[in-house]
């Protein structure tokens, strides 16, 4: 057995004719009696105390200390003692992705799990404890795609503290813990008099933007961040390099999302139209830094710009120039007076994304291709979000199955068509 255990009850001490004797200590009835000691890894020593008549469980803890020492599977007992609040900080600030990914899993462990989890000791933690949480996350999240990733963030952080050697096992692993159910929702892409009205709807600065998103398939964040030296118009591409995004409080140029460079088809049309948006509006050179709010700095002549010149925060586009042009197409309703213009989730700039996809693969595109405009890491992911959006692929298979079975079974005879 590992270490030894010490009564503290008890003391020994040399009798008049020089043997040990056993004698009652100044603790004898106080406290803890038992103390059980063993040197850690680390060379320091850890210790337990156990209470009167629990000597045996003493000396089974040392024993499963000294196991677990042996099988490589030592946790250090005190490890545990850290709430989940210090371990996320540590975590937290130790987290080596992206910056803006970083702010994403901060917001998420912040304000989703710290108010719940926060003042329980890692080492405590249960399936039961995850169970609880998960049910009151229900109610303050409604969407389910939102709360699987709150809780995919604080899977990981218990994952980190088992690799830490912080706990033993992520309790959010136990069978009895269900992760939540992302919302699968077929996309409804916009009809073309969608997009001319919000088009019509936004200032003469910004209807192009639709042109950029509509008719390249590029994310808000890569409108926004579409320079003049991204465009191809003789060879017909546009050539998507950075985005504009807010890290920290701070604009910066950034790759695409996930790094995906890429070239999408610039048609003649939507080219004339951002040629003749240029001349209305000339391209500002507009200089922000890269990647970090500490980056190098970076100048490119944005397309598309505020009235002072300067690059446009999302969140400014969003409610001034954006919902606007959604209340002016009927697509939300008016603004009241004094009050902010109706949420819309399913009707973001992103929807000229999803509208770009879904006149591709009308006109006979091929996944593949569309994957790799659209800067998707796997031809898959496309065809899981676009697959519904091709109609005339069912009418193709009846057709081709009926004309195999017609020949096999001639005297059929076809129902006449709708």
């Amino acid at each position: 057995m590992a270490g030894h255990i010490q009564d503290r009850w008890f003391k020994t001490e040399t009798d008049a004719n020089g043997k040990p004797t056993r004698v009652r200590s100044d603790r004898y009835g106080i406290g803890l009696r038992y103390r059980a000691r063993y040197i850690g890894p680390d060379g320091t020593e850890k210790s337990k105390s156990f209470p009167d008549r629990q000597k045996g469980g003493a000396e089974k803890w040392l024993t499963r200390i000294e196991a677990d020492m042996d099988a490589g599977q030592y946790i250090d007992p005190k490890a545990g003692q850290i709430t989940f609040r210090e371990y996320a900080e540590k975590w937290l600030g130790g987290l080596t992705t992206e910056l803006g990914s970083r702010e994403v899993v901060c917001r998420r462990i912040r304000l989703h799990a710290v108010p719940y989890l926060g003042t329980r000791p890692m080492g405590s933690f249960k399936p039961e404890h995850m169970r609880t949480w998960l049910n009151k996350l229900t109610s303050a999240v409604p969407n389910g795609t939102y709360r699987r990733a709150i809780y995919d963030s604080v899977s990981s952080l218990f994952n980190a503290a088992v690799d830490d050697c912080v706990i033993r096992s992520n309790p959010c692993h136990a069978q009895s813990v269900k992760a939540p159910i992302p919302e699968h929702r077929l996309i409804v892409p916009w009809t073309e008099e969608r997009v001319l009205a919000v088009r019509a709807g936004l200032p003469d600065r910004f209807a192009a933007t639709v042109d950029a998103g509509g008719g390249c398939g590029l994310r808000q964040g890569e409108v926004l961040g579409l320079a003049q030296e991204n465009l191809d118009f003789d060879a017909g591409w546009v050539h998507v390099r950075q985005q504009v995004k807010r890290v920290g409080g701070t604009l910066v140029f950034a790759p695409p999302k996930r790094g995906k460079l890429r070239d999408a088809p610039l048609s003649p049309v939507v080219g004339a139209a951002l040629r003749a948006h240029m001349r209305q509006v000339p391209p500002v050179a507009v200089t922000l830094p890269w990647k970090t709010p500490d980056g190098p700095p970076m100048t490119l002549r944005l397309v598309f710009t505020s009235t002072v010149g300067n690059a446009v925060w999302r969140s400014y586009f969003d409610d001034y120039v954006w919902k606007p042009a959604l209340a002016h197409a009927g697509v939300i309703p008016p603004r009241e007076p004094g009050k902010r213009y109706a949420p819309a989730p399913d009707d973001g700039m992103h929807a000229l994304r999803h509208f770009y996809a879904s006149v591709v693969l009308e006109a006979g595109g091929s996944i593949k291709a569309l994957s790799t405009y659209l800067g998707h890491s796997d031809p898959g992911f496309t065809l899981r979000i676009y697959t519904h959006l091709m109609p005339s692929s069912e009418e193709k298979a009846r057709a081709a199955v009926s004309s195999v079975f017609q020949r096999i079974q001639p005297v059929l005879e076809l129902p006449a068509a709708a």
